[in-house]
């Protein structure tokens, strides 16, 4: 009799035995996203009363919903709102159209012959992601201020006058923000891809050069389906994220200038909360961020779902 019948005759199950050890090794981590994301959640709590920093949150007064409704308390606030919403959106409809440039630029960049330069192509792309927003920003404030390199260069050729601001100017702040945005992310979102690529059994392609299929044919019937899932995968998740934009890179782009064009939903928040210190009132407005984040990810499930037949869960 084998060791693992002696012990299923015992009453052990081996393969549940192992699979606890599995769940074992998963303790550290389900603790970290607990104390991490979940247990934050308890401050939600803020939303419900008029907290004034120093004060016990029981020694506040209680006020229901009245935080929930005051973005559209009156005038002055429904139009605040409505431009942060109307920028927050606008810029993520630009990212989720941008969605595909990763997953071409992955494409593309396999098909490069000479590994050796593939590799130097995939790590040039890569590292901007490693690089703060801050540092971004004083690398394109020495290109683009009025004493940057360009300016320089333009004023010296005799195309300009005057060196021109084009930090301060406010003029198609959403493409200038999708622009520095893919040049920071565009490698490192690429990488699912190189992966999803690498991953197309070979023999595929080996009988589309037998049928005599060229490199654009096996890219748009091979290599672009085999794409496609993970690209709806990426999708559905930045739907999800589209009044998600955090604030690193919108906070060090902003001023007098153009705040009006570039304050997204995050940064009124971190504006609200943290400079104004009206807590409660940027409270609720990050639930109500939750909340329809949560909506949009499970309507994006539940339509994908629908429409392919398949779903992300």
């Amino acid at each position: 009799m084998s060791k693992n019948e002696q012990k299923a005759k015992a009453g052990v199950n081996p393969r549940r035995k192992a699979g606890f050890r599995l769940f074992l090794l998963t303790t550290p981590i389900l603790i970290g996203i607990f104390i991490f994301s979940y247990l934050p959640l308890l401050g939600w709590i803020y939303a419900f009363f008029d907290y004034k920093p120093g004060l016990s949150i029981w020694d506040c007064t209680f006020t229901g919903l009245k935080w929930f409704t005051m973005p559209f308390a009156n005038s002055v606030l429904r139009g605040q709102f409505g431009r942060v919403m109307a920028n927050t959106l606008g810029i993520n409809f630009l990212y989720l159209i941008a969605m595909i440039l990763p997953m071409f630029f992955a494409i593309f960049l396999m098909e490069i012959p000479s590994k050796r330069y593939r590799k130097a192509v995939q790590t040039l792309t890569t590292i901007p992601n490693f690089i703060s927003w801050v540092l971004v920003y004083s690398a394109f404030y020495s290109l683009l201020s009025t004493e940057g390199l360009l300016n320089n260069l333009l004023v010296g050729m005799g195309i300009l006058e005057t060196p021109v601001n084009y930090l301060a100017s406010s003029s198609h702040m959403w493409l200038k923000m999708l622009g520095y945005h893919l040049w920071k992310g565009l490698g490192w979102r690429a990488i699912v891809y190189i992966s999803a690529i690498t991953s197309i059994d070979s023999e595929i392609y080996e009988a589309a050069n037998i049928d005599g299929a060229g490199r654009f044919a096996k890219i748009r019937h091979i290599t672009i389906p085999h794409l496609i899932p993970t690209f709806f995968v990426m999708f559905i998740l930045q739907i999800g994220n589209i009044i998600n934009n955090g604030i690193d890179q919108y906070l060090v782009f902003s001023n007098a200038m153009n705040q009006d064009f570039i304050e997204v939903l995050d940064l009124y928040v971190y504006r609200n909360g943290l400079v104004q210190g009206n807590i409660s009132y940027a409270t609720a407005i990050g639930m109500w961020k939750s909340i329809i984040s949560l909506i949009l990810v499970f309507g994006a499930n539940k339509l994908s779902k629908k429409i392919r037949g398949t779903a992300l869960f």
